[in-house]
């Protein structure tokens, strides 16, 4: 954690830059998406195979087909997230669309020998949904957003002139906070420091009221072209070349309020705004095989490198300050980063090279037959890697200046900090009842954080049906998801940081209609 605030109190540049150690977690810690049928067995799909969402975790299983086939996946998800700050809960319902992996594969065989056959799949699917609401609120006699002004502005090492020009360094946060006089110098035994304006309050023992709300929006949507080549049935080898595109938006309302009833503390409440856009593409490869020793028996091996991702980022924020002058008269401070950055948006363009996964994995199908109308089902569970720790930044110009190379190597080695490697698992199985099948499934998501106080996972517990009739097949499925985290509203290096814990519970109905043809 000290490097953490060790990165954002001495290199200042990554308010112009943009980009956070907490980027780095948005595009790797999610859970696995796909058909409805993928779903329904907590998408444990690394050696099974027979289904369109191999594209995304091992492309081997695309080789079992033989037929050509469409599929399209729409669905609905809806949940609540909640947040408990400062012994205070709060809680926010939200609902959205979900994009299920939909698209078409063309398997063929070969007549010289019937055993042999290759497949080629196109595919688009929704990887990550960032649709969220989160809102908490409490009362905090214990530190303020104006305090990591001040502690940053202090240790930064800039004048107020510096901070102040229409080229400031800090256009997000301490520029606004010196504008509006949220923070500001004092004389203390002939010693100038820094003050967070509702500093006051808090000396005397009091609270202040601290609200923070941020909806973020946008997802990413990764077009797959794959091959795979299916040799003697025992050996299936794949490989998807992965075309991720990234959306995300994020508009914060952080508040703070003085609950005194002193009109003489020089604080009264302030408004910080902040609204982040990110956009990007990139690509990735994905490779995989699979081998069936026995016809009951799978085992599957894939590999997934980083995406090299080109990201732009827009970013604006604004404080207004409502104080109250010596004479107790109130006195508002507005203010926008425009002011500090030529009148135009912040934008950043950089590279994100997001985590590498390996994948192992085994299946086994009940009276495995070629005819698969005269299967009974499947137990199959997979173990994903993914190293968090390798997700890197660096600047996308030929030539970057040694500003941009030091604020990079400081950020990667946040990131190497701050996270880790994490396990997952899922779990998954069908049962078949003829032209009907009944599924469950089971995944976990476990802690990518390396500090123990950052508790951070994901689970799901689902369950589905399908039906399977002459070229036509439809598969429903109820997905239930938990995912745990802790939401820093602001960090402060001189103590412990505040938190919300938070719980979101989704609900998700995910259908799938595919054809042969």
């Amino acid at each position: 954690m000290k490097k953490f605030l060790y990165f954002f109190l001495f290199f200042p540049a990554v308010q112009t830059l943009a980009q956070v150690p907490e980027d780095a977690i948005r595009y790797s810690f999610y859970t696995q998406s796909g058909t409805a049928r993928s779903l329904a067995i907590g998408g444990a799909m690394g050696s099974l195979g027979g289904d369109i969402s191999a594209n995304y975790v091992n492309p081997a299983g695309i080789g079992f087909f033989k037929t050509r086939e469409v599929v399209l996946s729409p669905g609905l998800n809806f949940g609540t997230q909640k947040a408990n700050y400062r012994e205070t809960a709060n809680s926010i319902k939200k609902n959205g669309f979900l994009l299920g992996t939909s698209g078409i594969i063309i398997g063929q065989g070969n007549s010289n020998n019937k055993k042999q056959s290759s497949a080629f799949s196109a595919a688009i699917t929704q990887t990550a949904n960032f649709n969220n609401t989160i809102h908490y609120r409490g009362l905090n006699n214990y530190s303020s957003y104006s305090e990591m002004l001040a502690e940053e502005f202090a240790k930064s090492g800039y004048s107020i002139d510096d901070v102040l020009n229409t080229m400031s360094p800090l256009p997000y946060t301490s520029a606004l906070g010196l504008q509006t006089y949220l923070i500001d110098t004092i004389t203390i035994n002939g010693n100038t420091v820094v003050r967070g304006a509702a500093e006051n309050i808090l000396d005397a023992g009091q609270a202040i009221q601290q609200d923070m709300y941020r909806k973020t929006s946008g997802g990413i949507y990764e077009i797959a072209l794959s091959g795979a080549y299916n040799w003697n049935e025992k050996w299936f080898l794949g490989g998807s070349l992965g075309i991720p595109i990234v959306n995300f938006k994020s508009n914060t309302v952080y508040s703070e309020f003085d609950t005194s009833s002193n009109t003489n503390n020089g604080f009264n409440s302030f408004t910080m705004r902040d609204n982040f856009k990110s956009i990007g593409a990139g690509a990735n490869l994905k490779l995989g095989v699979i081998y069936r020793p026995q016809d009951y028996l799978r085992f599957g091996l894939a590999l997934h490198t980083p995406s090299i991702i080109f990201m732009r980022d827009d970013h604006t924020a604004s404080i207004e300050t409502n104080l109250e002058s010596p004479t107790g008269q109130p006195e508002t401070y507005r203010a926008s980063s425009t002011l500090f950055t030529n009148g135009l948006e912040g934008t950043a363009r950089y590279l994100q090279n997001n985590a590498w996964r390996a994948i192992i994995s085994g299946s086994y199908v009940f009276r495995e037959v070629e005819n698969v109308k005269k299967q009974k089902g499947f137990i199959t569970a997979d173990i994903e890697y993914v190293n968090h720790k390798s997700s890197r930044f660096k600047s996308d110009a030929e030539t970057p200046t040694n500003d941009e190379k030091v604020y990079y190597k400081a950020l990667n080695n946040v990131i190497k900090d701050m996270y880790k490697g994490a396990f997952n698992f899922r779990v998954g199985g069908e049962l078949k009842f003829n032209i009907v099948m009944a599924r469950l499934g089971f995944g976990y998501y476990s802690n990518p954080y390396k500090d123990l106080g950052y508790k951070a996972s994901r689970m799901i517990l689902s369950g589905g049906l399908g039906y399977r009739h002459k070229g036509m097949f439809v598969d429903v499925t109820y997905a239930h998801q938990i995912h745990k985290n802790a939401d820093f509203p602001y960090r402060l290096e001189d103590r412990l940081n505040t938190f919300a814990s938070t719980k979101q519970t989704l609900g998700g109905l995910m259908a799938t209609i595919g054809w042969k043809f």
